[in-house]
């Protein structure tokens, strides 16, 4: 007798197999990949303009002419596609009215539909500004070969800028490299990089056993057609209707005998075991340097099963638990969050690396199917943020200074003293772990990212960090790239905090927006006046507290350009108060944490801030 497992592992794959990828209604084929004039590589979720709508993607539809090269329509406004690739899911598109002109010939704004894709990395937004009056003297490069402005000058600068005293002003996004604004407009009419954001791994699995990839219009998701599918009309509606009761009648056949093991073995079975095979491969890869795996048998001895909670994120939970040697451990249980496969190598491949009294030690790992832990030496007085609270376990000015000073030289070694640069992306109280006498280690890389010591520039895609701690260019892409610098924003906003001004500030002006804080800070420094923070007894103290948020204030620039690198915030902090400068009043302030956000909307203060936040309620598309 065929054991039960057997049968209702088979028929799962019949039910998954014909149910998900049936899509009877569609008549004809799709071309799964196609060329169009001298471009090619096009294939599923794009289409042709003539072919079947469910060919494609809405939005993908590609304007293909054998005697012209291919176009594409992205928000009411035509590209050419100069050169696409599948693999990495990138393709290069061009304006249609800078094709013959360096300037823009069509008054309107470079804008992306964010829900289908997303400007790769390496480009930041650059600003056209037409009809200015010969005597405007902003910062930029006189473009004077740009027609139909009637004589008047033309200026390229970066970011994002309304017209002020010029007529208009329009936004185009070009490489990093090339944002000098004497040499941008050479460049800029060569295009840029988009980056579509449909998942492949549907169509990955769809082409493996011979299949097409549709677009399902009723559900809205990629579909997977095997075989030749019943055309349409009655005939094609009564097999659907037979076909859809035969699913459903095995699907509660299935329900009624699986056990709990089983479905896990079946999704499994269907699903792939993608992911954990390429954490085996990279923990494989990473040879002698991976720290040692325990089983989750192991795990959960160590733990006594998970009974002492020391602590939950974003990530997972966090417990107490013992080595057999005796050794206390702090052992975090990953959840199952989408994401927890690269948050897992993230950690296991930068802390890795790390060996510095101010990095938090991983001393294990387990990863068994789909449980995950990272095992972390045991920090007795727990993360700084309880410190913070104002519930009376205030630390003395002194101790917060350490702590300070401690904390920039763990971020020091990370930007400047690895073999390879890591970036963590998440610095905030919650992240810093105190040992028994209270010397701090930065932890939690599941964010960082890897990059050559030469690169500058960090690619990621999308937020990557904590509202209220992180950078603006993390997330504001004309403020120019992430980088090293976006962990010294996130230092200088934690360090206000370890001061008290931050909560100060925002606790006696109810009334205040979040955007004004850094400014009555920056007022209180510059005319010498009482900080007002809580602790201070002697001049001493004053001075150590005067000397934080100064630092801080130099920390949260708008401008990454205008920080100091973390090793010049420790000369700062090692030297005396008298030898800081006043940074200028250039700040940004992050949306409020989320436990006072009460909307996405997002703050800034500088007149350069109020015409952002203008154009934005204009409708002009910033987040690039």
């Amino acid at each position: 007798m065929i054991p039960e497992h057997f049968i209702l592992v088979f028929l799962t794959f019949i039910v998954l197999g014909e149910c998900s990828t049936n899509t009877d209604g569609f008549s004809g084929t799709c071309n799964d990949s196609f060329s169009c004039g001298n471009i090619s590589g096009f294939r599923f979720p794009f289409r042709k303009e003539k072919d079947p709508t469910y060919c494609g993607y809405p939005g993908f539809e590609v304007n293909c002419n054998e005697h012209n090269p291919p176009t594409i329509n992205i928000k009411n406004m035509t590209y050419q596609v100069k050169s696409i690739d599948p693999t990495v899911q990138i393709m290069k598109i061009v304006r249609e009215d800078m094709i013959e002109s360096i300037c823009p010939q069509d008054q309107v704004n470079t804008t992306m539909d964010y829900n289908l894709f997303n400007y790769n990395s390496g480009y930041m937004n650059m600003s056209f500004l037409f009809g200015c009056p010969d005597s405007w003297n902003g910062m930029g490069g006189r473009l004077d070969l740009c027609g139909n402005n009637r004589g008047k000058p033309v200026f390229l600068i970066p970011g994002v800028h309304g017209p002020g005293d010029c007529e208009s002003s329009v936004v185009v996004p070009v490489p990093v490299e090339f944002v000098d604004p004497n040499t941008s407009g050479r460049v800029v009419g060569n295009g840029f990089e988009v980056r579509w954001k449909v998942d492949d791994e549907v169509c990955i699995g769809c082409r493996q056993s011979s299949g097409q990839c549709v677009y399902d219009n009723d559900t809205r998701l990629t579909a997977c057609r095997v075989g030749t599918s019943p055309s349409a009309g009655p005939k094609g509606s009564a097999l659907k209707l037979i076909l859809g009761i035969s699913c459903l009648i095995l699907m509660l056949l299935m329900i009624l005998c699986q056990k709990k093991r089983l479905w896990g073995t079946v999704g499994a079975l269907r699903m792939g075991t993608t992911r954990n095979h390429q954490i085996e491969m990279f923990i494989r890869n990473y040879g002698t340097m991976t720290p040692k795996r325990f089983k989750y048998s192991e795990i959960k001895k160590m733990t006594n099963s998970f009974s002492e909670k020391l602590g939950q994120g974003g990530y997972g939970s966090v417990y107490k638990g013992q080595l057999p040697d005796g050794q206390l451990v702090a052992v975090k249980l990953l959840g199952k969050a989408i994401g927890a496969g690269e948050d897992f190598i993230n950690e296991v491949a930068s802390i890795g690396r790390t060996s510095h009294a101010n990095i938090v030690t991983l001393l294990g790992f387990c990863f068994e199917g789909n449980k995950r832990a990272l095992m972390y030496e045991f920090m007795p007085n727990g993360s700084l943020d309880k410190f913070l609270r104002g519930d009376g376990s205030r630390l003395d000015w002194d101790t917060l200074f350490q702590i300070a000073k401690e904390i920039a030289r763990g971020l020091e070694y990370l930007h400047q003293h690895c073999n390879t640069r890591i970036v963590h992306f998440d610095i905030k109280p919650h992240n810093i772990l105190l040992d028994e006498e209270f010397i701090p280690k930065i932890s939690d890389f599941g964010l960082a990212k890897l990059c050559k010591r030469k690169e500058t520039i960090v690619s990621v895609t999308g937020a990557r960090g904590t509202a209220g701690y992180m950078a603006p260019e993390v997330f504001f892409k004309s403020f120019g790239g992430a980088s090293h610098k976006s962990d010294v924003y996130s230092y200088g906003m934690m360090v206000l905090e370890m001061t008290g001004a931050r909560k100060k500030y925002n606790f006696n002006n109810q009334s205040m927006s979040e955007a004004y804080f850094p400014d009555c800070i920056y007022d209180k420094v510059e005319g010498g006046d009482n900080l007002g923070v809580d602790g201070v007894t002697t001049e001493e103290e004053d001075e150590l507290a005067r000397k934080l948020v100064m630092v801080s204030l130099w920390c949260i620039q708008s401008d990454p350009s205008d920080r100091p690198s973390i090793s010049k915030v420790m000369e700062m902090l090692e030297g005396s108060f008298q030898s800081i400068q006043v940074p200028p009043k250039s700040f940004w302030s992050s949306p409020p944490r989320p436990s006072q956000a009460t909307s996405p909307s997002v703050n800034l203060h500088s007149s350069t801030g109020e015409r952002v936040l203008a154009m934005h309620a204009a409708g002009v598309d910033l987040f690039s």
